[in-house]
């Protein structure tokens, strides 16, 4: 299955907008207005050269504290590598302010894999003159250290452990860290499930890795461990419900979903009256 990667960013910011701010520009959140944030319909912009169509990912109007006048975050997830990022960057700032006549803040994460220096500027010059330098925020998600951020009690930092720099030998404790972290936070059930959801998308354990993730959270203290605990076999239920749910959509039996994701026979009759 395909993975829409600026649409689970874009749940995940939205959500979680005034924490992203505070995660990686604090110097930023003490000047926003949190108070009156609002965002604003999706953009979409057609390149006639290229004949491609671009959708903007995410805006914010907002204002700044002490300040009457609206100004607009623009934030921008970029999932794979492309050389004319920063020339995208700027044609999107040239058109939103075209339209909106407000400040403008860009922001762009990189939230692929692969480590390269991303540029975070675009420029127009001459030899005997400099016409334009246009400039964003960047985080480079890749770049970060996981470790550095599990003491933080954001959301946004657990979300994005999973696309932050860490090794294959890390990944168990990754997702213990990340758990942890979820039962520390005690968020309400839809917040949980989105935290979850979007760090399951990106790392997923094997049966094997599970298997020593349990031994392990086995080895924790009483109280935490039957937080994780819970935690684990509560998604892990909604999980086996959503399956059974396409399943019965696709036209499979009860006993066949049954044997399939364990659900009782009784929860799967349920289900089926409800489709």
């Amino acid at each position: 299955m395909v993975v829409d990667h600026d649409r689970l960013f874009k749940e995940l910011i939205t959500t979680f907008f005034e924490e992203f701010i505070l995660l990686f520009f604090p110097y930023v959140h003490d000047h926003i207005d949190f108070q009156h944030v609002s965002f604003l319909s999706e953009e979409l912009f057609t390149d006639v050269t290229a004949g491609e169509k671009y959708r903007v990912d995410l805006l914010v109007e907002t204002k700044l504290k002490g300040e009457d006048s609206l100004i607009i975050v623009h934030i921008e997830n970029q999932s794979y590598v492309q050389p004319s990022f920063p020339e995208r960057m700027f044609i999107y700032f040239s058109r939103l302010f075209e339209k909106y006549r407000k400040r403008m803040l860009p922001i762009a994460v990189f939230s692929y894999d692969s480590l390269r220096h991303e540029p975070s500027s675009f420029t127009l010059q001459f030899p005997f003159f400099d016409v334009l330098q246009f400039r964003f925020l960047t985080v480079e998600l890749p770049k970060q250290n996981w470790r550095d951020y599990i003491r933080h009690d954001n959301p946004i930092a657990a979300a994005l452990l999973s696309k932050m720099g860490y090794t294959e030998s890390e990944r168990v404790e990754l997702k213990k860290q990340f758990l942890r972290m979820i039962v520390r936070m005690e968020l309400d059930e839809a917040k949980q499930r989105l935290l979850i959801g979007f760090f399951e998308t990106y790392v997923k354990l094997s049966d094997e890795e599970e298997q020593q993730l349990r031994n392990e959270v086995n080895e924790m203290e009483t109280k935490e461990k039957e937080q994780v605990l819970e935690l684990m076999i509560s998604y892990e239920k909604k999980e086996k419900r959503n399956i059974a749910k396409r399943m019965l959509d696709k036209g499979y039996d009860v006993h066949t979903i049954h044997e399939l994701t364990e659900l009782p026979v009784e929860e799967i009759e349920e289900l089926k009256e409800r489709c």
